[in-house]
C-alpha cells in the first residue's frame, strides 16, 4: 500500500512539475492530458505543503566505489549551473533539502 502510495505521489509530483514548465495554464493542460481539474489543484497543494512548496529539478546518478574514497552507493545530485552535491549512504534528508534550497536560491 504504501509503495502505491508513493507511486501516486511520484505520478502527481512529475505531472505538476510538468504544468509548470509547459507555461500553460491548468486549464489546459488538464484538458489535454485529460485530468480533472480540481483534483490537480487538490494534489499540486498537497504537494505544496509536504515539501514546503519548493519543486527544484535535480539529475540524480548512482556512483561506483572510487579511488577518492567514495562509498558504494552515493550517488551525485547535478544542480543548475553545472553544480553537484555528492550524497553518501546515511545522509540527512531535511539538511540535503536544505542544502539543495540554499544552493538553488529557493527561499
Amino acid at each position: 500500500m504504501k509503495k502505491r502510495r508513493e507511486q501516486t505521489r511520484s505520478k502527481w509530483r512529475k505531472l505538476v512539475s510538468e504544468q509548470s514548465k509547459s507555461g500553460q495554464s491548468v486549464a489546459v493542460f488538464c484538458r489535454q492530458h485529460k485530468l480533472c481539474g480540481p483534483q490537480f489543484y487538490v494534489w499540486r497543494k498537497r504537494l505544496q505543503e509536504t515539501e514546503d512548496g519548493k519543486f527544484v529539478e535535480v539529475d540524480v546518478k548512482a556512483l561506483a566505489a572510487t579511488s577518492a574514497g567514495r562509498r558504494p552507493g552515493a550517488i551525485e545530485v547535478q544542480l543548475r549551473k553545472d553544480r553537484r552535491v555528492l550524497v553518501e549512504p546515511g545522509f540527512d534528508v531535511e539538511h540535503l533539502r536544505a542544502l539543495v534550497a540554499a544552493l538553488e536560491g529557493v527561499a
